[in-house]
């Protein structure tokens, strides 16, 4: 055998050893599966934390940018856990997000998207939620003393944080992503239908003009897939 033959032989060589331990079980090769679970669960506790923070709305009694000065002036230590919550949950799904990937790679089809489209939408995810953070500082520490700040600002800040995290249509492209994926047998096939399932639906409502309703079912889905590939991933032979 020609030495030439032996080097072009040696890539395909290391890159089953790179598929075979990242779908191989326990070890550090899972731990970015452990850091998506803890993301699906950070990320629902923002969502919450964002429910708990939105003013009522009654008809017999109309909000004004000024009730919702006092509303959320009355409310620094929830923003405060909103803001820590939400933004801890947007480095880790970032880190999930790149460990999903490498995972696809390892077993999907020569060449596909699907790795790169599965990984990307939970990027975009991870910088909507730092997007729906990035006005905390200024109305957390200035509702200390709301008489110096302008109400209508308040009041805009108020609709920021109980809509911007909660952009989760790119999830729903990763869903889908991981779902065809595992159709293609580069992950479990539960896992797969699962995925399509609650990609098809967090997609559809973050089409329709009922966005935010993804932010209900995109979260969920994280953590199932990740719970999905740190306890029920195996090797295939």
């Amino acid at each position: 055998m020609s030495s030439q033959s032996l080097v072009g032989q040696e890539p395909a060589t290391q890159s089953t050893v790179a598929s075979d331990a990242a779908v191989s079980g326990g070890g550090a090769r899972r731990g970015w599966a452990w850091v998506g679970v803890a993301a699906g669960v950070t990320s629902i506790a923002g969502i919450q934390l964002s429910m708990s923070l939105s003013p009522i709305y009654d008809e017999a009694n109309p909000l004004t940018a000024e009730s919702v000065v006092a509303h959320l002036a009355g409310r620094i230590p929830q923003l405060l856990a909103f803001h820590v919550v939400t933004v801890v949950a947007a480095l880790l799904v970032l880190v999930f997000a790149a460990g999903l990937k490498r995972r696809l790679d390892a077993q999907a089809p020569a060449g596909s998207l699907l790795p790169a489209l599965a990984g990307t939408g939970l990027t975009i995810v991870s910088v909507m939620m730092l997007l729906g953070t990035g006005l905390n500082t200024e109305f957390t520490f200035g509702l200390a003393q709301p008489e110096l700040l302008v109400a209508s600002d308040v009041s805009f800040y108020s609709h920021w944080i109980a809509t911007i995290e909660w952009l989760w249509v790119t999830a729903g492209v990763s869903a889908v992503a991981v779902g065809l994926a595992a159709l293609r047998g580069a992950a479990p096939k539960w896992l797969g239908v699962v995925s399509l399932v609650l990609g098809v639906l967090t997609t559809l409502v973050g089409i329709s003009p009922m966005q935010y309703l993804a932010g209900f079912t995109g979260p969920v889905w994280l953590l199932v897939a990740a719970l999905g590939f740190a306890l029920g991933d195996r090797r295939r032979g």
